[in-house]
């Protein structure tokens, strides 16, 4: 596989993901993660997530609460290194409770047929004030 179109597949798995957050689609999650033991999840505020059992829930949870969320997606940058890709990027939240930025780290491992996350981390980005 060449690089480009890696990064490529890469940033289409990582819109995959958004997409399936915005629309709380929780079988679209499971068709963007891999269901393994080494998965890790940290969304903001929240102690690491270790294992598709605990990841899984956590997305079904968030998906039950009242809280949509619209994302706009900045700084987004792609690298591919063998198997192995990651996506930085800014989420820019919009909710009716809740906004802000977080930073986010998308890692997915290639399994010979697709990209699959195994690494979601989002830390919330501290709001300046002048």
């Amino acid at each position: 596989m060449r690089r480009i179109d890696a990064e490529t597949e890469v940033r289409a798995a990582n819109a995959a993901f958004y997409e399936a957050f915005e629309a709380r689609d929780i079988d679209a999650m499971s068709e963007v993660w891999e269901h393994s033991d080494r998965v890790v999840c940290t969304h903001p505020g929240w102690q690491a997530l270790r294992g598709w059992g605990a990841v899984s829930g956590s997305w079904f949870a968030l998906f039950r609460a009242d809280n949509p969320l619209q994302f706009i997606l900045t700084n987004e940058s792609v690298s591919v290194e063998g198997d192995v890709g990651w996506v930085n990027v800014d989420e820019n939240l919009i909710g009716e409770r809740i906004g802000g930025t977080v930073a986010a780290l998308n890692v997915f491992a290639f399994d010979g047929q697709r990209w699959r996350m195994v690494v979601h981390h989002g830390s919330p980005v501290a709001s300046t004030s002048e």
